[in-house]
Parts: C-alpha cells; structure tokens; sequence
C-alpha cells in the first residue's frame, strides 16, 4: 500500500501539491506510488526558478532504471524555486517523496487553484 499523506492535494498523474503558505506558494513532488512504479530514480530535468509554467503541461522529467517519465505542472504559476539537491541525489526522490524529494515551489497565479485537485482518499481511491 503506498503512503498517502492526507494534508497533501494530488493529481491523476501522481503528482503531490502541499497547501499553499501565506505567500500562495505550493511545494509539488512526485508521490510515493509513481516513485515506487518508476525504480530507482537516477535524473531529473526540472524548469528553472521564474519560468511561468501552465497547469496540466509537462514541466520536466524524471529518469529511472525502467523508463523515462514526464512530470506535469499541478498548477499554473511562476516557478520560485527547485530542489537543486536532486541534481547530485535524485533517488532522494525514492527515500523520501514527500520530503527531502520534493521538485518545485511554484507561485499560484490562482489562489484556489489547489481546491481543484484530488483529496488523499480520491487518489487513493485511483491507485488503489
């Protein structure tokens, strides 16, 4: 059974989205189900801080050993910042998908953009 956080917002592609902070911005990761379907994650390709990214685009991509995945933007927004630790430790995406393997912080261009998203029981409920 895969770990489903149930503070965390997901989408159909197994992205993750934290509640946004006091400055609308969101962390979005990869959740524990699409790390463990890639294996061992050895890549990963991610936009650059103050791209604008569009909700539903690919943004990026993820290598494993079995496949090359793309990672789709949850939300719409400006990319504030990425986990540039993955660059030398990408299977931190493996160890810890919810925390020390997070992918991006993006800025909100809509601040409800978030309610749309899968609560942890609808996504649970798609890869259980």
């Amino acid at each position: 059974m895969s770990n489903i956080p149930a503070d965390l917002s997901y989408t159909a592609e197994h992205e993750w989205v934290a509640a946004p902070n006091a400055d609308g911005v969101v962390r979005i990761g990869i959740t524990d189900f699409a790390q463990d379907a890639l294996g061992d994650v050895v890549y990963v390709q991610m936009p650059e801080p103050g791209t604008t990214i569009t909700g539903n685009e690919v943004v990026g991509e993820v290598e494993s050993t079995k496949s090359v995945s793309d990672i789709y933007a949850p939300v719409s927004g400006e990319v504030i910042a990425r986990n540039d630790a993955l660059d030398s430790d990408p299977a931190l995406i493996n160890s810890d998908p919810y925390g020390d393997g997070w992918l991006l912080e993006i800025k909100l261009a809509e601040a409800d953009a978030v309610d749309s998203l899968l609560s942890a029981s609808e996504y649970e409920q798609q890869v259980g």
